[in-house]
């Protein structure tokens, strides 16, 4: 059934493409604009309310007397939630419709800023931060139908692009804009701004809806158990790659973490395998291509992973402050928009391989260009590779994305679902992932770097003694016990060998980004180039189908 639109009669052309989609009618210029600019708001909106949690991570801390771990549950909340609600969201808008999605998850945004505004608690921001990923989760959808309703019929595609690429921007956005925003340390003008952006974002959507859209029943009684069960492990897992690398990966209850994450997965696919109906294909999840497609979206999660982790953890062991690299970011924003924008126009279906074998190049020669910073580096001398990671980071996921849809529409309605659960999973965990296996690295090279130095320093080193020296000078003045000089005199010297051994270890770890790059590039780059020989394109049936359905939705 179609939802009620005011009388009005929708023509072929302008029928929703899917259920729970809304349809396509031919809107005025002006109507166009104003979706677009709708949908660039959301996107934006979607990708900040995790951006600032990540942001603002020490001043949360802060804020409630927080440990590290209590604050790394925060993060655990909103991706358990985030990676997991697009299978039941798009459930929800086939059998409810569009508009009642529309409501609840604007609705479910604003409820989540303004628990946070009024500040109530640790364990009510902890929920507020779950009802954050839900309607983060919802408003990605949200942005692609908005930007869609702005688009011209021959690059509605585009808008799926878009979204992913807004939601990235958003990132380093919120990193640029925070130090304005947080005065003297106090969080509630964070608060406030982000619940006065869920309330423009409810606003807009209320003044101009998204067209109707057709409905069908979708739920059935198995669903509950088996989206019980993926959240659990889901959950599980992203408390796992969170958490570890903040205890270090040796606290017991880590193991049960773990394994609820294979029970919950486990027990979900084993209800989805045994279904009629299934929410999740398994045998064509299993397929080859679709594999690989999910394979490749996490790799590149994992090797942009080096920014989010590598350079501003660099930055962070040398001191410099979010207020510092307030230019740093805004370069970030500038190339991830740069990125998404040519990332469009470069869009060519019948070739989405290219322009992620450039991004993991791209990636790979910038991460090799960092192994030569040290202790006197400055964000701006930075500015160039990060710039490029950052341009890479958006410009290869598009492709990757397309050729998901392309396929999954191909295969038919029903595989749509199976690959947005996939392909949400695979980023927000690839780059959960990531972290956590750039973190331990790094850990343990740190480690051996300052064992290096215990072994080689020693006071008849020369440099050492007079780097002793002149630090003693300078401590003098300010003290004058002889024995609280010398103590004062190590600790300096053993931070400064930390910060050296700090600068070592993130410089292995852009060595390893960049091997791991050069090892991607090479997998993608032969498969590809024997394409081009045979003359085969992967996507030819794909494209041939989706070619014959727009021709039967022209006017």
């Amino acid at each position: 059934m179609i939802d009620k639109a005011d009388g009005y009669a929708f023509k072929p052309h302008e029928m929703p493409i899917l259920p729970g989609s809304p349809a396509n009618p031919d809107h005025p210029p002006r109507r166009k604009a104003a979706y677009l600019a709708i949908g660039v708001f959301i996107g934006l909106v979607g990708g900040a309310q995790n951006g600032f949690l990540l942001a603002n991570t020490p001043a949360l801390q802060a804020e409630f007397a927080l440990t590290p771990v209590e604050a790394g549950w925060m993060t655990v909340a909103f991706y358990a939630t985030y990676a997991t609600m697009s299978m039941l969201l798009f459930r929800v808008r086939q059998e409810f419709g569009i508009q009642l999605f529309v409501r609840w998850a604007m609705a479910g945004l604003v409820l989540a800023n303004f628990v946070q505004l009024i500040g109530p608690g640790y364990h009510a921001e902890l929920a507020a931060r779950a009802v954050a990923g839900i309607a983060a989760s919802g408003l990605s959808a949200l942005t692609i139908y908005y930007l869609m309703q702005g688009l011209p019929a021959a690059m509605r595609t585009v808008g799926l692009v878009l979204s992913l690429g807004l939601t990235q921007i958003a990132f380093p956005l919120t990193r640029a804009l925070s130090p304005a925003l947080l005065v003297d340390g106090d969080m509630a003008h964070v608060f406030q701004f982000q619940f006065a952006l869920s309330l423009l974002g409810l606003a807009f959507v209320y003044l101009l809806r998204l067209p109707p859209g057709v409905r069908k029943l979708t739920f059935e009684k198995l669903d509950i158990p088996s989206m019980a069960l993926f959240v659990l492990g889901v959950a599980s897992l992203c408390a796992f790659l969170i958490l570890g690398r903040i205890v270090w990966w040796d606290a017991p209850w880590l193991g049960y973490a773990v394994a609820l994450a294979v029970i919950g997965l486990g027990g979900c696919l084993l209800i989805e395998a045994n279904r009629k109906s299934p929410m999740l294909d398994l045998s064509w999840l299993s397929s080859r291509a679709i594999l690989s497609i999910a394979a490749i979206g996490a790799t590149v999660r994992i090797l942009v992973a080096e920014q989010g982790f590598g350079a501003s953890g660099m930055f962070t062991a040398l001191g410099y402050g979010n207020e510092q690299l307030t230019g740093y970011f805004w370069v970030l924003t500038g190339a991830t928009v740069a990125g998404m924008l040519l990332s469009v126009i470069r869009l060519d279906p019948k070739d989405l391989t290219r322009p992620v074998l450039f991004a993991v190049l791209v990636i790979g020669v910038a991460a090799f260009a960092d192994t030569r910073t040290g202790v006197m580096s400055r964000p701006q001398d930075l500015y160039l590779s990060q710039a490029a990671i950052a341009f890479a980071a958006v410009f290869a996921m598009g492709p990757v994305l397309m050729q998901g849809m392309l396929r999954a529409l191909a295969a038919g309605q029903n595989m749509i679902i199976s690959f947005i659960a996939i392909f949400s999973l695979s980023q927000s965990v690839g780059g959960l992932a990531g972290i956590a296996l750039l973190s331990a690295f790094h850990t343990v090279r740190l480690k051996t770097h300052l064992i290096d130095a215990g072994t080689t320093l020693a006071m008849s080193n020369a440099q050492l003694s007079q780097a002793f020296s002149n630090a003693a000078q300078r401590t003098v003045p300010l003290q004058q016990d002889p024995a609280l000089v010398q103590q004062a005199t190590s600790a300096s010297i053993s931070a400064q060998i930390g910060r050296e051994a700090a600068v070592l270890a993130f410089n292995d770890v852009f060595f390893l980004i960049g091997t791991l790059s050069a090892i991607t590039f090479v997998a993608l780059f032969v498969p590809w180039v024997i394409n081009k020989i045979r003359g085969r394109n992967p996507l030819a049936k794909e494209l041939a189908f989706i070619e014959a359905m727009r021709a039967r939705n022209e006017p």
